[in-house]
């Protein structure tokens, strides 16, 4: 079997085929989604949304990560319906309703995204196959900063978390998440365990599991937690 080579943009049919080569397993449009990868559609530039193209006269590869949007493709819809992205400097946006519609053929998917995909699940087989011995980490390093924890889990909950991070009550403190002592000299410095963290917004803020589960598949610095993750899920048999 020839392994294809992956252009830097994927069709949905390139992606799926190299990733069945790599996995052994078959793969669709919605199981893609539902491993936390991001589709991506080319905008041509639009008069009518200046501030979305900025300086990007000709266009831009947009992200689809809405939840709405994202769950309307894996059920299997005809079409592409983008009613939140980012523009071309990242800035999340909101578009005029309808939104976008674009044919399912326009998908993309990063090359860089789908072998980090593959190297994660080549290392979990790997898990399966040995034991895992989970060692405690230190404690200056068993944590994420704030900006990271507002990255993977700000859009997931209603309350303003950075507010919550820097009052540490409740979930966000010493005696929940937030590693001890690692706010002590400053408040800049404080970590938070993202595993205890991500429990905690489940229990408390009522944040669903498969939300959680894709934002420690979404972000580069909780793929070291997700072993951690997925093995406390288990112990509570969820």
């Amino acid at each position: 079997m020839t392994i294809i080579e992956l252009p830097f943009r994927a069709t949905t049919a390139q992606a799926c085929h190299w990733l069945a080569q790599q996995t052994g397993n078959s793969w669709t449009l919605a199981r893609m989604i539902e491993s936390g990868l991001t589709p991506y559609v080319w905008l041509d530039y639009d008069a009518g949304y200046p501030d979305l193209f900025g300086d990007a006269n000709g266009g831009y590869a947009a992200p689809i990560f809405f939840e709405s949007d994202t769950k309307r493709l894996a059920a299997g819809s005809e079409d592409v319906l983008i009613t939140i992205t980012k523009d071309v400097y990242k800035i999340v946006t909101q578009l005029k309703p309808p939104g976008f519609r674009r044919s399912l053929d326009e998908l993309r998917f990063l090359k860089k995204d789908l072998e980090r995909l593959a190297s994660k699940l080549k290392r979990e087989a790997e898990d399966e196959a040995e034991p895992v011995k989970i060692e405690v980490a230190k404690e200056s390093q068993n944590g994420i900063s704030k900006e990271q924890v507002l990255i993977a889990f700000a859009s997931l909950v209603k309350i303003d978390l950075d507010q919550a991070l820097c009052s540490g009550g409740c979930i966000f403190g010493d005696d929940g998440a937030r590693v001890k002592g690692s706010a002590k000299r400053a408040k800049s410095k404080a970590l938070w365990n993202p595993v205890t963290l991500a429990l905690g917004l489940n229990d408390v803020y009522r944040v669903p599991l498969p939300r959680l589960k894709r934002a420690f598949n979404a972000h580069d610095f909780l793929y070291a937690w997700a072993t951690e993750w997925n093995h406390s899920l288990a112990l509570l048999g969820k």
